[in-house]
């Protein structure tokens, strides 16, 4: 099948990434107690867990960890990328980059850009993608980007 874009996202094999294809997608609202929650738990900074001591940080104000971000993101490419008749999970994520903070009321939405598509030489039956992942809030900014390979199974012959 060469072209794919026309097949949705949610019903993907490998074959169906072109190299240069950019897709966005997701509107996910960030609140204040999800940041300080989140943070509580797994990032206990004082940016991240007290509003009033983030006043007086270098963010002057809350902001939501980068691994929230990452969590965020994450969530948003299960719910419309990444698909269960195909995926076969990730060998990793290079390049990690927070770039600007996120703070409560944001709106985040995904980009993924197909950088590289490779076939499997010991395994057929499948290929790694490598995409360039990005966070993008309300006003178009990045906010956190990565680079990402997931592997995904090849189209079932008939």
């Amino acid at each position: 099948m060469g072209g794919r874009e026309s097949v949705p996202y949610l019903e993907r094999y490998f074959e169906d990434y072109a190299v240069g294809e950019v897709v966005e997608f997701g509107d996910y609202a960030v609140t204040e107690e999800e940041i300080v929650t989140f943070a509580k738990a797994y990032d206990p900074q004082p940016f991240h867990t007290d509003p009033d001591a983030a006043k007086g940080s270098h963010f002057r104000g809350l902001v939501g960890s980068g691994w929230m971000t990452g969590a965020i993101v994450m969530r948003l490419f299960c719910d419309h990328f990444i698909p269960q008749c195909s995926a076969m999970g990730s060998p990793g994520i290079d390049k990690v980059r927070w770039l600007r903070p996120v703070r409560p009321g944001d709106r985040l939405r995904a980009r993924a850009t197909v950088l590289r598509t490779v076939r499997s030489q010991s395994r057929r039956d499948r290929g790694t993608v490598i995409l360039l992942q990005e966070a993008i809030n309300q006003n178009g900014e990045t906010v956190m980007s990565y680079e990402g390979r997931a592997m995904f199974a090849c189209r079932p012959r008939a």
